[in-house]
Order: structure tokens, then C-alpha cells, then sequence
């Protein structure tokens, strides 16, 4: 028999490729020990990357989720892994020292034991002190790779950048395939690179499926001596996501390989429940692109997991770019054409701007860039001359890490235009702490900071959301998003508008005019009054509105305890005792 061969189960990047949100706090600690029962996972991916933005982002305190998450995986001993964007820590931009230094702390606290640490420029400056920050937090560093491919990014440049965040401390290495286009057999001789010269580093590697490459890219890393290999269950596996693990434990069986047995009984029973947790809300913030393979991908090497967002982006500019050439009298393009001519853009624009691998967020980066020249060619402007966002100019003048490549030289002599300066000095130090600044907000606004400071941590991260959170703001506009969404997928489906407004309202209860008057929302003397959004929770004893009536205000109550699912009068509106004002879905119902 050959070396045994352990299994992850990326249950949080799984949904992250797919859609918008990830399942709530009820719905994790649900699904934990069925994924338990399996007995085929050594170690389950909790959390990070923008796990914990998305949670603020639908009312959900993200520290509640992990802590509850990762506790029934730390009792029987499974290892629990987070990703970890090194110099921009949680979110899309650079981290001051402190709060990245913070994170491992309350990360370990929560119980997650390995951090994946990587640079979307696979800069070793970016990484190296989050090595450092883990250990001292009691984590497990595992150094990551970004895996793509260009003439930049060879096996020898892997083998180097590995042997440094070896010799700086990373205990394990992840070899991050994030598009799926990692050719199989160089994977394969960087694998053997590393094991040859450090043979007790553990190597991890997490490949997506999109291209249609990762099942030849497993079988040859475990031939080369990887350890653990990151894997999906259904319905979420295949597509852009990664392969199932019960094709990926067949696969390794037969070439004799060591792998667990999959209790097959729970393994339906997972996925019958994630199957539960899309049809609940997940699924309706979901791509169906996204269940679907592509080799085009690899005429890009964008992510898969972009897939949605750079087809919601053309959708977008489609029309307006068809506008523009029947004005020229030039022909129209399909959306197809535009799919081909945004992927070819993406390989002129890579080289230019470094060859950053692509990789949030500077896959993004690049993928506007391209789009921004599509927009110029339109519009007879030479190439680049949209460009414009700061975040997409740090990256080029070197203000989020060193890039692997070059910049062109037409865009150097752009940023000299423009008056801006490329930055070759430490990155960190354009990042200043800030956990005073808002440790001190939290006393002045009476927030508690919490257990291990895991709530001044959020705010720090994630201060706009966290602040939506508290407010109640990200709940109401989720809520408002989700009925939005459902209402959308309804009249996809061939029901009228009175269809749709008919069945929101059979499982609600209406709440009545108590009196004839004028509908007013709020009495304040200072702001706006407003409607509650959808979404709002109502205790039947809480004021909903009040009624102008002849001799003054009177307070109309909610009535029921529920969620506003519908407001039928607007501020000012005249009603008859009676009417309805709005439709509150009981709790219970």
C-alpha cells in the first residue's frame, strides 16, 4: 500500500463558489456532526476569506458561528482550518499590525486550529510575519502557494517561494489552485521539490474543478507526496467548486493509496441537509453558471468561483456597449462574443500589470482593468485610460506587496501622468495600528468587546458591516434583498405580480387600521420619518405606526409577534379603520 492520504471537506469555500452567503449559525451546528459521522474528514475548512463578512452582511454575529462551528469538530479531535488573506487578514485591503496580530488570537480562542495563509501576490513579505502572529496565537501556519500559470509562475519559482516560508516557519504548505488551472504534472514536480528538501512538511492541496484539470492534478500530487487533499460533497461539488470526495477517495483507492472509508448513509444525509439550506435562501443568491464546467477558463485563469460576478458585470455593460457601436454604425455583439473578448483582454492586461496571480481580490483587479479597456475601445480611448480606482492603482504602484512581474512600460508613463508614485518599502508601514481607535469607539458607543476581544476584533475587520450589524441595518436590508430575490424567482417562473403578492401573503397576518387618519411612520423631530423595512421583527405589544386622527395620535400596534413581509401605506396616507397597513408573517408560521 501507498501513504495515506487525508481528506478536507471545504464546506465554507464550497458555498463561497457558489453564491453569495454561507449558512447560518442553526444551519452549521446542524449539518457538524453529520459531517462527523461520515468519518471520512481529518480536517473541515470553518471559516475565513469573507466568511465573516457575509455573516455580519445578513445580521449574524460571525464570532457566534465559528465558536459553534468548530466546537463539535475540536470534541472528537478534526482538525479545523480558516483561510487567512495574510496582509489584508478577513476582507479586500491591507490590515494594520495589530489587528492581523489579533486575529490568531481570537481565531484559536474560537477553535481553529490551522490558519491558510496567502498573498494574492504571492509576496513573502505579506505572508512571513502572519507565520510569526499564528504561532504566537497558537495556530498552525500553513504557508500557501497561489497556484496559476504563465511564464512567470514556474515550478522553480513554487519551489523557491516555498522553501522561504518553510525556512520562515510555515509548518505546513498549501498548494491554493484557485482556478483549477494548475497543470497536473508540474503540481506534481513541485510537490516532489518540496518533499525532497523538507520531508515532514505537511502539503495540502486544494484544487477547483472548473477547468476540468483537478482529478489528474490529485492523482499526481498524491504520487509526489502530498498529505491531505480538500474536497466537496453534493449538491455543491463539481462545477466551478471541487470534485466530491467520493469520486477522489475511488480514484486514490484504486492507485493504492491509503484513504478512509465514507459512511455513505450520513454522506446523504449532508447532503440532503445542504440541499435544505440552498432551498431555504442560499439558492436563490446562487449562479446556476456555476454548476457548470468550462475549459474557457483556461484561456483566462480566472477563478471559477468570478464566474457569477464577471457575468453579472457584462449583463450589466452588454446593452450600453451595443448602444455605443449602433451609434458608430458598427455591428453588435452577443454576449458570447463578449465573453471571448473579456478573456482575451484579461490575457493582454495579466502580463502588463505584473502577472498578479489571480486571486481575490487582484483576480478582480485584473478582470476591471480588462473590462475598463473593453469600455475605452468602445468609445475610441486608448487602453487604459479608465483606469482610475485607487484600490487597482495600489496594487500596480506595489502598495499591497510586490508584484511577480513587471509593470509595462505604457502604464508606468500612465502613473507618472497621473502624478503617482510606485512603492518599494514595507508595506505594513503605510498600515498604522488602529485597535486604540476603536476600542475607543466601542466604550464611547457602550459595546462590549467580548470574550478574547473577538467583538473589538469584527469591528476593527469589518468596521462599515459590523456597524450595520449593531444598527440592525444588515438584517432589514438582507431580508428586503432575500424577498426581492424570492419575488424574482417567482415571476421566472411564469406567476403575475398579483400571484406573487397573493402567496407572500397567505402565510402573513395583516395588520389593520385602529382608527381613520393620516399612516405616520415615526414622530421625529430631526430625521425623516421612515417605514420599517421588510424584514423588521415585531413583538405584538410594539409600536408599528401611529394614526392621525382628530384629537391626536394614537399608537397602532404590531398585534403579532413576526417579520414585516409586505407595507402597503406609504407616510401621509389616508386610511379608514380597517384598511390594511402592512403584512407581519408570525414567528411561527
Amino acid at each position: 500500500m501507498k501513504k495515506e492520504i487525508k481528506f478536507s471537506l471545504v464546506y465554507r469555500d464550497m458555498f463561497q463558489s457558489s453564491g453569495k452567503y454561507q449558512p447560518r449559525v442553526d444551519q452549521l451546528v446542524k449539518i457538524a456532526p453529520v459531517i462527523i459521522d461520515m468519518g471520512c474528514f481529518a480536517r473541515v475548512e470553518t471559516n475565513g476569506g469573507a466568511f465573516e463578512q457575509v455573516n455580519l452582511m445578513y445580521g449574524e454575529n460571525p464570532n457566534t458561528a465559528v465558536r459553534a462551528f468548530t466546537k463539535p469538530f475540536n470534541e472528537v479531535g478534526i482538525k479545523t482550518h480558516m483561510l487567512d488573506r495574510g496582509l489584508n487578514a478577513l476582507r479586500m485591503f491591507p490590515c494594520p499590525a495589530d489587528l492581523r496580530k489579533l486575529m490568531y488570537k481570537v481565531k484559536h480562542a474560537q477553535g481553529v486550529d490551522i490558519t491558510r495563509i496567502f498573498c494574492g501576490l504571492n509576496d513573502p513579505n505579506n505572508i512571513i510575519p502572519s507565520i510569526k502572529y499564528a504561532k504566537e496565537g497558537g495556530m498552525t501556519p500553513q504557508a500557501t502557494l497561489c497556484i496559476t500559470y504563465s511564464p512567470v509562475h514556474t515550478v522553480e519559482y513554487y519551489t523557491k517561494l516555498a522553501d522561504t516560508l518553510i525556512e520562515a516557519g510555515a509548518e505546513e504548505i498549501c498548494l491554493k489552485d484557485m482556478a483549477g488551472i494548475g497543470r497536473p504534472w508540474s503540481l506534481g514536480q513541485l510537490v516532489k521539490n518540496i518533499k525532497t528538501k523538507h520531508p515532514d512538511i505537511i502539503i495540502q492541496y486544494h484544487g477547483h474543478s472548473g477547468p476540468g484539470l483537478s482529478m489528474a492534478s490529485i492523482l499526481e500530487v498524491c504520487e509526489n507526496g502530498a498529505d491531505v487533499i480538500d474536497t466537496a460533497i453534493e449538491p455543491l461539488s463539481w462545477g466551478k467548486v471541487h470534485p466530491d470526495v467520493i469520486s477522489v477517495q475511488a480514484m486514490l483507492k484504486d492507485a493504492g493509496f491509503q484513504v478512509p472509508e465514507i459512511n455513505m448513509s450520513a454522506y446523504m444525509k449532508a447532503r440532503a441537509l445542504t440541499q435544505e439550506f440552498i432551498d431555504d435562501f442560499l439558492g436563490y443568491f446562487m449562479d446556476p453558471n456555476n454548476k457548470l464546467m468550462s475549459s474557457l477558463l483556461l484561456t483566462c485563469g480566472l477563478p471559477g468561483g468570478m464566474m457569477g460576478s464577471m457575468m453579472a458585470d457584462l449583463k450589466g455593460v452588454h446593452s450600453g456597449i451595443n448602444m455605443m457601436l449602433k451609434a458608430q454604425n458598427k455591428p453588435e455583439v452577443s454576449l458570447d462574443d463578449l465573453v471571448i473578448h473579456l478573456f482575451d483582454e484579461v490575457k493582454n492586461v495579466w502580463p502588463k500589470v505584473g502577472y498578479p496571480p489571480l486571486v481575490t481580490p487582484f483576480s478582480q483587479y485584473t478582470k476591471n482593468i480588462a473590462l475598463m479597456n473593453i469600455m475605452a475601445e468602445v468609445q475610441n480611448k486608448p487602453m487604459f485610460s479608465l483606469l482610475s480606482d485607487n484600490s487597482i492603482w495600489g496594487m500596480i504602484l506595489g502598495k499591497s506587496g510586490k508584484l511577480p512581474g513587471e509593470v509595462a512600460p505604457e502604464i508606468k508613463e500612465l502613473a507618472k501622468e497621473q502624478g503617482r508614485e510606485f512603492f518599494t518599502g514595507d508595506v505594513q508601514a503605510l498600515y498604522p495600528d488602529c485597535l486604540d481607535k476603536y476600542r475607543e469607539e466601542m466604550k464611547k458607543n457602550g459595546w462590549e468587546t467580548g470574550p478574547d476581544d473577538e467583538e473589538l476584533f469584527e469591528f476593527a475587520m469589518h468596521d462599515t458591516q459590523y456597524r450595520d450589524f449593531k444598527s440592525g441595518v444588515a438584517k432589514q436590508r438582507f431580508e428586503a434583498d432575500l424577498q426581492k430575490a424570492k419575488d424574482a424567482s417567482m415571476a421566472k417562473n411564469g406567476f403575475s405580480e398579483e400571484d406573487i403578492i397573493k402567496m407572500k401573503r397567505a402565510k402573513a397576518e395583516p395588520i389593520t387600521a385602529e382608527e381613520k387618519g393620516q399612516v405616520v411612520w415615526e414622530i421625529d423631530v430631526e430625521n425623516p420619518s421612515m417605514a420599517p423595512s421588510v424584514g423588521k421583527e415585531f413583538k405584538a405589544d410594539d409600536k408599528f405606526c401611529y394614526i392621525m386622527t382628530h384629537w391626536g395620535a394614537v399608537k397602532q400596534t404590531a398585534n403579532f409577534n413576526g417579520r414585516v413581509i409586505e407595507i402597503c401605506a406609504k407616510q401621509g396616507d389616508r386610511v379608514d379603520k380597517g384598511d390594511v397597513i402592512a403584512y407581519i408573517q408570525r414567528n411561527d408560521a
